[in-house]
């Protein structure tokens, strides 16, 4: 497998392409629950399988190459990422999962998305797992599995790069006290170190259609959690350190822009910002940045952040 840093790209895969579509790339016809049986039975579904099962189940959209890293993480023994595709191509034959790509403009992705079958919910909850997908599930658009596979890779980078690294959520819940709304961050980082703790809660911003407004409505929520948190809140302890997950480094400018221009800057809070692409270096010590105001100039400047429980 091609290492995070060996990756050559000035374009993340996860940003929005110029009128992308998901296409199924799944197995269509019928396959009946004796047919997965037999397979279990006679061993051509094991436990690997299963384990790639729960995975998809916890992500609900996932690439192969995030499924490799966190299996290998987690210390299964998969040989190579050829392996695992074929592992793959198994359970999309008897329709336990199924997957799509993207098509633009300018031709297809270069990555499949795994997600589960009906099939799969009914093996995850023969063993007791719980799984709340249902079909409709399938049908969520492009830019929420985008933000999802950015949300993935996060925390993939955490789990794989910083020592610091204790756990993780994949959808992390925050109410919004005074619209009384509870939304969902697309991932979530607890860090502990010399017995102190810290926790990351990161949005997934996308150039969507009408981004820029749904910025603003997500923001809000946001600030309303920060300015009205007391400890506990959503169960966290003390804050959470927000980050937002951005395209590029233009898009960084761009989302801060919207931020500043409808006031909504959260007073004693820390906004944090990354890129889909700082999640590939080696080391992520200086994947965050933020924003400064220069008192000389009244303007902002961008700077990194050097962070040493990242290391």
């Amino acid at each position: 497998m091609v290492e995070d840093e060996e990756i050559k790209t000035t374009i993340s895969p996860f940003a929005m392409r110029e009128g992308e579509i998901k296409t199924f790339d799944g197995k269509d016809g019928y396959v009946s629950i004796n047919q997965i049986i037999n397979k279990i039975n006679i061993g051509h579904i094991t436990d690997i399988h299963f384990k790639i099962l729960e995975l998809v189940n916890e992500f609900e959209f996932i690439t192969s190459r995030q499924i490799y890293q966190i299996l290998e993480t987690r210390g299964a023994d998969l040989k190579s990422q050829d392996k695992l595709n074929n592992k793959l191509d198994q359970l999309i034959k008897m329709k336990i999962l199924t997957r799509y790509y993207f098509t633009a403009e300018e031709g297809k992705g270069i990555y499949r998305i795994y997600c589960l079958e009906k099939m799969g919910k009914y093996l995850l909850n023969s063993r007791g797992i719980e799984c709340k997908w249902q079909p409709t599930d399938n049908t969520k658009p492009v830019e929420m599995i985008k933000k999802r596979l950015a949300g993935n890779q996060v925390i993939i980078s955490y789990m794989r790069k910083v020592k610091a690294f204790d756990s993780y959520k994949v959808k992390p819940a925050i109410t919004a006290k005074q619209t009384g709304k509870t939304f969902k961050m697309q991932a979530g980082v607890k860090l502990s170190r010399a017995g102190k703790t810290a926790d990351l809660v990161f949005e997934v911003v996308r150039r969507e259609e009408g981004w820029e407004k749904k910025v603003i409505d997500r923001m809000k929520l946001i600030k309303d959690f920060y300015e009205n948190f007391v400890q506990f809140d959503s169960g966290y302890e003390t804050k959470p350190q927000l980050i937002l997950v951005c395209e590029d480094e233009k898009h960084t400018i761009e989302t801060f822009k919207i931020i500043v221009s409808n006031k909504l800057e959260i007073p004693n809070t820390k906004i944090c910002f990354t890129t889909d692409l700082r999640q590939n270096s080696t080391s992520i010590v200086k994947s965050l940045t933020e924003f400064v105001l220069d008192e000389e100039t009244g303007k902002y400047k961008i700077q990194e952040l050097n962070l040493k429980i990242l290391e």
